[in-house]
């Protein structure tokens, strides 16, 4: 059977179980369409939060990161899943229990404030709108690569499959799907894992095998390292980014991942308290499982494309003598080659490919060539790699069987139609429960509420669409806006609004507005003003800066808080209530 029609076979299959499903879970309340109706078991909770957690960016892009930047990638790994825990541990359960939500719809209540759920009204749709637009582009990618079509139809094909189970079935059929599409992303991860580790090393789990000794009596990392500095890399385990801004870099993505909106509402569709906190630990052992292949999976696929770009004596390979694989990845973009000594060999050095980062016109090589004469840098190296490559293209390097090549393309699609899914129904909460039905207009019927929620999902999935299809110069760098974002707004003002009795609307207001204006300006002037390494204040990135930002917000909502009135006494009550361990709390969608 041909790897096409494998492709097609287990792409479409998945997108029938996924609209089946969404069928079977047509939700028929807002509460079905916003929490599920409230009866999702535990288990089944942490496999859709799972899902829902780990978007295209864990699934292609993580092991992409580490295996090119290496130990500075720790950063990565430690923020994600330091977030999540963070999230799971100190604010899901208290919000499950407060009865909101929606991040708008608790800071709106619990600071009693339209200004403060206006904030964060706009906050949560910036934050998801910046992440579903590269999981829309992601589909585009994956189809243009397996199934033959061009990115933009790709990409319309990913929006019409999330119209049917975002829309029609909402959190519930949006539960149910994601539980599928865990068991789908989590096999086409760890079996691929498992073979590039058997043959490697001859180790079966990933996790041992990175650490284990080759065949030159060398571990995995210590072959790196040498191939690296051969190349003219830096050492694979040496980092370049200091102290200080891999922290502040952990610290935002931790605390910017733990206020994302998409995944607090995960909590609201178990039955208890009590099982939203084992559902969230369930969670937590489905992420690990990923999280932990991750360094692995990293390692393996870089030693893996050097030694097959290179040659085995890192001489260079006959542009006619590549493999498949490097001539199918060309036409994606994610690939390219520029002979720039003119000898025909392909070489993998350090340095740039191109000036200006990624070549145009891979497909058409004599327009291709034409286009990069006088344009190739000073550097020797010759190949443009795209990061993304890894865990896409893994399986093709290594001659892995057709099948686990078509199950990539399904685990890939799946981790980035399930995270989609989740932003575009926070995105209709957003418009429809708490700034229509919260604050225009109170009195519209819960049909009118689910009425509108479908309407700015379809809105939501059209704008989206747009983006994947005309990605703005700008999507990749608010990446790190994004978590900064969260980080320095909305955290701050959800810890403080649980664990502060204290805190008032002008602390809060005060502080998310504070902490949100440093970061912009300090993410802006680096990313799009020319702002210069040595300007950095302490060193630290703009990836790092929403740490600063959320500092600035803790000290000025406290500040703030002790010199304005205090809340009111039921506003403290409830604070101490959310705090005790007892009662189940229902979430309420009114």
């Amino acid at each position: 059977m041909s790897l096409d029609l494998l492709t097609y076979m287990f792409i479409g299959g998945s997108f029938a179980l996924y609209i089946g499903i969404a069928i079977w879970a047509r939700a028929g309340s807002t509460k079905e369409f916003y929490v599920a109706g409230g009866g999702v078991p535990p288990v089944a909770n942490g496999m859709a939060t799972a899902a829902d957690w780990m978007s295209a960016a864990s699934f292609i892009s993580l092991a992409g990161i580490v295996s090119f930047i290496g130990r500075d990638g720790a950063a990565y790994l430690m923020g994600w899943t330091g977030g999540y825990v963070l999230l799971a541990m100190l604010l899901a359960p208290y919000l499950r229990k407060f009865g909101k939500f929606t991040v708008p719809d608790f800071v709106g209540d619990r600071y009693y404030s339209s200004t403060a759920r206006t904030i964060a009204v706009i906050c949560t749709i910036v934050i998801s709108f910046t992440y579903v637009a590269g999981q829309m582009r992601g589909v585009g990618i994956v189809f243009s690569r397996y199934l033959h079509v061009d990115i933009n139809t790709g990409v319309i094909v990913g929006m019409v499959i999330v119209f049917f189970y975002a829309v029609l079935g909402g959190m519930k059929g949006i539960t149910y799907t994601q539980v599928a599409q865990y068991c789908v992303l989590i096999m086409a991860f760890m079996v691929p894992a498992f073979f590039l580790s058997m043959q490697v090393t001859g180790h079966f789990l990933p996790q041992t095998g990175l650490g284990a000794t080759l065949d030159t009596g060398k571990s995995v990392l210590a072959t790196l390292n040498d191939l690296s500095v051969e190349l003219g890399f830096d050492q694979y385990t040496q980092g370049n980014k200091s102290t200080i801004d891999m922290f502040f870099m952990t610290a935002a993505l931790m605390c910017g991942t733990a206020g994302l909106p998409h995944v607090i509402v995960r909590f609201f569709t178990v039955p208890r308290v009590k099982d939203a906190r084992i559902s969230a630990g369930w969670a937590l052992i489905f992420i690990a499982i990923l999280y932990t292949t991750v360094p692995a999976v990293a390692g393996f696929g870089r030693v893996n494309l050097i030694e097959t770009i290179n040659g085995p004596d890192n001489a260079g390979v006959e542009y006619t003598q590549m493999p498949s694989w490097f001539k199918n990845w060309e036409s994606s973009g994610l690939i390219g080659w520029a002979d720039k000594n003119g000898d025909g060999k392909v070489q993998y050095l350090a340095g740039s490919a191109f000036e200006g980062g990624k070549p145009e016109f891979l497909d058409q090589r004599g327009e291709y060539g034409q286009r990069l004469t006088g344009n190739a840098s000073v550097s020797a190296n010759e190949v443009y790699v795209d990061r993304d490559i890894m865990v896409l293209a893994n399986p093709e390097i290594a001659n892995l069987p057709d099948w686990v090549i078509a199950l990539v393309a399904a685990g890939a699609v799946a981790a980035a139609l399930s995270t989609a899914a989740g932003l575009l129904l926070v995105i209709s909460t957003s418009i429809s429960h708490d700034l229509m039905k919260k604050t225009i207009n109170p009195n519209i019927t819960d049909q009118q509420e689910l009425t509108y929620a479908r309407l700015a999902a379809i809105v939501a999935i059209i704008i989206a669409g747009y983006f994947g299809i005309n990605p703005p110069g700008f999507v990749a760098q608010v990446v790190a806006l994004a978590f900064g974002l969260a980080a320095s707004s909305v955290f701050p003002a959800i810890i403080l609004g649980i664990f502060s009795t204290r805190m008032n609307t002008q602390g809060a207001v005060s502080g998310m507005l504070v902490g949100l204006s440093v970061t912009i300006a300090y993410i802006v002037y680096f990313k799009f003003m020319g702002g210069t390494p040595d300007q950095l204040l302490f060193g630290i990135s703009p990836e790092g800066f929403g740490t600063v930002g959320m500092l600035l917000n803790f000290t000025v909502a406290l500040l703030v808080s002790a010199m304005t009135p205090e809340p009111p006494a039921e506003i403290q009550t409830i604070i101490e209530d959310i705090r005790i361990p007892r009662g189940a709390g229902e979430a309420h969608t009114h």
